[in-house]
């Protein structure tokens, strides 16, 4: 009896390990509708007209297509504007410099260093866990380390390029390797490089 409690409970866990990428979707899919139909109720509940919100959005929507394109072109006007206005406020242009770097790190835009991925003995000399390098001064590699299942969290780490063995996978997929705590492991030959 035990035996059978025990396994309709591991199978009970299976299902709901197996719906959680299901729900976190659902849930992403839920806030951005949630706030687009905040957005609209608040345009429309402002001007009365769905004739006046259709064009609105579809006016904003042609925005943000022409900053695409021109930024896609390399012609960054309009946001060069936008951060010189921004740089001069105290406080805000930090959190802005900062969120910039990110979602332009993790949308593959940042220029400045590419996009790597290395491993670093943590917690333990024997453990190895992937990094992000999210930066490079001379010898130091500043790395974020990700956690297991959620890679944006995780730490920041500053470690001399002699404590780290370069790893062959992209961003992707040492993040798919992380949200997967190890099982959608690509590059799984890398095990056999690490000492």
């Amino acid at each position: 009896m035990n035996e059978y409690i025990s396994s309709l409970i591991k199978k009970f866990l299976i299902g709901v390990f197996a719906f959680i990428p299901v729900a976190v979707i659902l849930q992403l899919l839920l806030f951005v509708e949630h706030i687009a139909s905040n957005i609209v109720v608040f345009v429309y509940g402002y001007f009365d007209s769905y004739l006046v919100t259709t064009l609105l959005f579809i006016f904003s929507f042609a925005i943000f297509a022409y900053i695409g394109h021109r930024i896609t072109l390399g012609k960054t006007f309009i946001i060069g504007t936008i951060d010189s206005f921004i740089n001069r406020i105290p406080i805000l242009n930090t959190v802005y410099r900062v969120t910039k770097k990110i979602v332009n790190l993790i949308s593959g835009h940042e220029k400045a260093e590419p996009r790597e991925v290395v491993y670093i003995e943590y917690p333990k000399d024997g453990l190895w866990v992937p990094a992000y390098v999210t930066n490079k001064e001379k010898d130091k590699y500043i790395l974020f380390v990700p956690t297991s299942p959620n890679p944006t969290s995780g730490f920041t780490v500053i470690v001399h390029e002699s404590k780290v063995i370069k790893s062959e996978m992209d961003i992707e997929e040492a993040t798919s390797f992380i949200i997967s705590v190890g099982v959608d492991f690509e590059k799984a030959e890398e095990v056999l490089k690490l000492p």
